[in-house]
């Protein structure tokens, strides 16, 4: 990780320098490509440079400032063999740098888990009051888009649906639909919001689902879903694929 830190941060800053005069190292000059060996240089450069980009935006918004201008010169002072500081001292900065990142990355990630609680607990307490809304013991909220008339899936079947998947927002973090092809599930694998709001569904139904977070994904985060994410599907119910009942001994 330390290498990478230090590799994207080198990058960055020889994208930045290329070609600049030297009074002003942040001024970006057009180059002319000539050749493919100029062409993949470049593309590699502007490719590593926007990713470290955006880590520096990313470290900026959990408090940590640079000064690009002595960014470039410390690059440059070590491409010529004169830094001021050793390896050793590089070394110590760039930790203490990832240690106040993750520090950082905690508080945040807590304060957001606070805000998530707060907001589904208040909007499943107005949800509930709408028409048409069912809520399960559990504290699973659904309504019924579309009935369906075929059988019900138990705990242990595998099912084929669509689905998508937002926040509370209408962030949309995954969709069968934006795939174009029905995602195959078994019942006894997924969140216990689907597994007990699918039975609730007959073959060919649509509902649509409101998820309390320890129902979803509680405390954890995964991709767009942080922390005590309270979740909003609507499921489609294609096909029961097969039944796999849990054997009796």
């Amino acid at each position: 990780m330390k290498k990478a830190l230090f590799s994207t941060f080198a990058v960055y800053i020889l994208v930045l320098s290329a070609c600049q005069p030297p009074s002003d190292p942040m001024k970006v000059q057009a180059l002319s490509l000539e050749d493919k060996q100029q062409e993949q240089s470049y593309a590699l450069g502007a490719n590593l440079g926007q990713i470290a980009k955006d880590k520096i935006i990313a470290q900026q918004e959990l408090g940590l400032k640079y000064d690009k201008a002595i960014v470039v010169k410390g690059f440059i002072a070590a491409l010529q063999d004169q830094s001021q500081i050793d390896k050793q001292q590089i070394l110590a900065i760039t930790r203490a740098i990832e240690s106040q990142v993750r520090e950082q990355q905690q508080i945040l990630n807590a304060q957001k888990s606070e805000i998530n609680k707060a907001q589904g607990k208040e909007f499943l307490a107005n949800n509930a009051k709408r028409e048409g809304i069912i809520e399960t013991a559990s504290g699973l909220q659904y309504e019924v888009l579309r009935k369906g008339k075929g059988p019900q899936p138990n705990a242990f079947d595998t099912v084929e649906v669509h689905y998508r998947g937002t926040l509370l927002n209408d962030t949309e973090f995954d969709s069968s639909y934006a795939r174009k092809e029905p995602a195959t599930f078994p019942l006894n694998r997924v969140i216990r919001g689907w597994a007990e709001g699918l039975q609730l569904m007959k073959k060919g139904a649509k509902y649509k689902f409101y998820v309390p977070a320890d129902l979803a994904y509680g405390p954890r985060s995964t991709g767009k879903i942080s922390s005590n994410s309270t979740l909003i599907f609507e499921i489609e119910l294609l096909d029961i694929i097969n039944t796999n009942k849990p054997s009796v001994k």
